[in-house]
């Protein structure tokens, strides 16, 4: 087995330049890096990754916290993650929270004492436990998708964080449903005490002020954030003695089971209710009507989790960053207009 000292001999250079290339500690000149990793992959030479994290105090892993199981949008955030981590040469620890903050709070901890460097968390709806945890042990930490409020986070405690836009979108959803002659506009809204969700619902107010249609309370109701909840919340609306016409869906799946109340109740969309939704998904152009959404750029979510975090890794001490991405407006037919090119 090939062993370091053989890597430096073969690229004619130190045992400690070779050490530079793999752990990235020290600028080294690009011929000579080139010459390192040609020689590494011709003796077939793998770094021990465990005697490398006695030298550097660094597993070069990354613990991550998103309910990617029981949610389908959190897919795509890790897999940009993923290639962000592997692109610097970083493993993933993966653990799901399920959106509840006692599980939270133990598969942190449980990521923590498995030595990763730092941590890429979807923060739930009630994150006190955890934001205790994080400041006390002063755990390196990006938030992301879900932004934290500095008033709820320890003394001391700084962390970065990276979303998407959710206000602005909405607004244009509600907006472009009234321009199309909706003045009852739902919204199926998220799990409440997420930032996601408080986002979200001021874009929707923001819409109808902007279109000159008033609130009603009575329109807005939680979906939890799950499929099922939506499809209780979706009856609940067209309940009502005046529903709406138009409905706005907050996330992929409470689309799931808004478009099952309708399915159950006989409508159809959008010939008996315009539909609109925050997060487009694979296939989401498949539906028949295909459906009209705002697409996060969930990918780059994850990327740029990673890019802060380890940004976070090498400068401790630096300023707190939010990062906000922007969000796509994707024009389908969901809303009742025709199909591009169409000439009905």
């Amino acid at each position: 087995m090939a062993t370091m000292v053989d890597v430096a001999r073969s690229a004619g250079v130190s045992v400690a330049t070779v050490s530079h290339v793999l752990n990235d500690t020290r600028p080294v000149r690009p011929a000579t890096r080139q010459a390192v990793l040609d020689a590494i992959d011709e003796l077939g030479y793998t770094p021990n990754t465990l005697a490398r994290s006695l030298v550097t105090s660094r597993t070069r892993s990354i613990g991550l916290a998103v309910s990617a199981i029981s949610n389908p949008y959190f897919t795509e955030i890790l897999q940009g993650v993923e290639a962000g981590a592997l692109e610097r040469g970083y493993s993933l620890l993966i653990a799901d929270p399920h959106d509840d903050p006692v599980h939270e709070r133990k598969v942190v901890q449980l990521l923590h004492e498995r030595r990763v460097d730092g941590m890429l968390v979807a923060p739930s709806a009630h994150p006190e436990d955890l934001l205790c945890y994080l400041g006390r042990h002063d755990v390196p930490t990006v938030f992301l998708d879900r932004l934290v409020a500095g008033d709820r986070t320890p003394p001391g405690f700084v962390f970065d964080q990276v979303c998407a836009e959710n206000t602005e979108p909405v607004t244009l959803l509600v907006r472009h449903l009234a321009e199309l002659g909706h003045r009852r506009i739902g919204l199926v809204a998220g799990l409440p005490g997420l930032s996601t969700t408080s986002e979200r619902i001021s874009g929707y107010r923001h819409g109808l002020a902007y279109a000159g249609l008033p609130y009603d309370e009575r329109l807005v109701v939680p979906g939890n954030s799950e499929a099922a909840g939506a499809e209780r919340a979706t009856d609940a609306l067209l309940s009502l003695p005046a529903p709406p016409t138009a409905l706005v869906t907050a996330n992929n799946a409470m689309t799931i089971g808004a478009l099952r109340a309708v399915r159950a109740r006989g409508l159809s969309v959008p010939g008996d209710l315009a539909l609109c939704c925050f997060d487009d998904f694979s296939w989401a152009d498949l539906f028949s009507p295909r459906l009209t959404a705002i697409s996060q750029p969930s990918k780059e979510i994850g990327a740029q989790a990673v890019r802060l975090l380890l940004d976070r890794l090498d400068s401790p001490g630096r300023e707190a960053r939010t990062v906000r991405l922007p969000s796509a407006f994707v024009h389908r037919t969901s809303c009742g207009c025709p199909e591009k090119g169409s000439d009905s």
